[in-house]
């Protein structure tokens, strides 16, 4: 399950965007601590999914699952990195959705979304500043002592120091935000970044920024109208989609983003107890993708039995696809593809 931690500065709209994304998903979702940190579990909507259970009739269908993260605390204007608690909940995410005010309040400023945005990122950068500051003097410390140090490691955190002193986020150095080394140290500007611009009803555009938002994947939502949508019936939403002009949902759009940001796709394992979505990153190969579902498959892997989704459509079923050939057996170095629909062989 992928975990997304939602970020922003008081009254940006995240508590409204938490609940436009959470409050349609019906009972996948669960809130822990109203007044406290809030997590809510949503269903990735995938139409495969459905199809393929119109045709395997299953016990069970299972969809993919994402997980949102809401930090109690409100980001305010006054220095947070001191804070750690701000950021405790999200430093295990996977990426961060920043929220930022687009829309002006009564009798308040007009928004500026891209000083916001810098203000909040800047914060994310001291954090991280700090961790990295204090392990380095850690480490040096040990050095003296004459203990054995990871010469690699305390390279890499010398660069990561050196990016953050010039007030960079470690995400634009792919090299350090990727490193397995550096992963222990949960690095908030490391992470992976979706923009949200957060819009009154009537508005649908982004705002224009003098530096480039392009690489932050900037995505716009109406939260207050979202959240109207996401609360409503099936029937009702439709006839307030199209009033609005509104193509698809908040949370169909951020997902959809989300996966495209951390590099995901999905397959699917089919049969008369269940149909289900599993969530992997692309280029994983069958036998990791095999030990997604359990380590015993991996261990015991023999061959994937694979067909691709659109091939079993347009057959009409697993056996017509199979006479047309259009079942494949793959080893464990086989790369699977968005949509593949695998059956692993496996002896333990």
């Amino acid at each position: 399950m992928i975990k997304l931690g939602i970020i922003g500065l008081a009254r940006s709209g995240r508590s409204t965007v938490f609940r436009a994304l959470t409050a349609s998903s019906q009972d996948g979702e669960y809130l822990r601590g109203r007044d406290s940190d809030q997590i809510g579990v949503v269903f990735v909507p995938d139409e495969r999914v459905d199809l393929l259970t119109g045709m395997y009739h299953p016990k069970k269908r299972t969809y993919a699952q994402v997980e949102y993260l809401l930090p109690a605390q409100q980001m305010s204007t006054e220095p947070l990195a001191k804070e750690p608690g701000t950021w405790k909940l999200v430093r295990h995410c996977d990426a961060l959705i920043h929220v930022v005010r687009n829309f002006s309040e009564p009798g308040g400023e007009p928004p500026n979304s891209e000083a916001d945005f810098r203000k909040l990122e800047q914060e994310l950068i001291l954090a991280d500043f700090m961790v990295a500051e204090k392990r380095i003097e850690r480490i040096e410390s040990e050095k003296k002592r004459g203990r054995k140090i990871n010469e690699e490691e305390f390279s890499l955190i010398k660069a990561s120091l050196s990016v953050l002193e010039e007030e960079r986020p470690l995400r634009d150095v792919p090299e350090l935000a990727a490193s397995p080394l550096l992963r222990g140290y949960t690095f908030l500007s490391a992470k992976p970044v979706l923009l949200l611009f957060n819009n009154t009803d009537e508005d649908n555009s982004a705002p224009n920024w003098v530096k480039k938002k392009e690489e932050l994947n900037p995505t716009v939502v109406r939260g207050e109208l979202e959240m109207e949508l996401a609360q409503m019936s099936a029937d009702d939403a439709e006839e307030f989609l199209t009033e609005f002009d509104i193509s698809t949902s908040a949370l169909d759009r951020v997902i959809r983003r989300s996966y495209e940001l951390l590099g995901l796709i999905s397959f699917f394992t089919v049969g008369e107890d269940e149909v289900k979505a599993w969530t992997i990153k692309k280029d994983t190969v069958a036998l990791d993708a095999a030990d997604v579902i359990h380590s015993d498959i991996k261990r015991g892997f023999i061959r994937a039995e694979v067909v691709a989704y659109q091939d079993l459509m347009n057959a009409g079923g697993y056996q017509e696809a199979k006479k047309q050939g259009r079942v494949r057996l793959e080893g464990k170095g086989y790369t699977v593809a968005d949509g593949d629909i695998i059956h692993f062989r496996f002896n333990v």
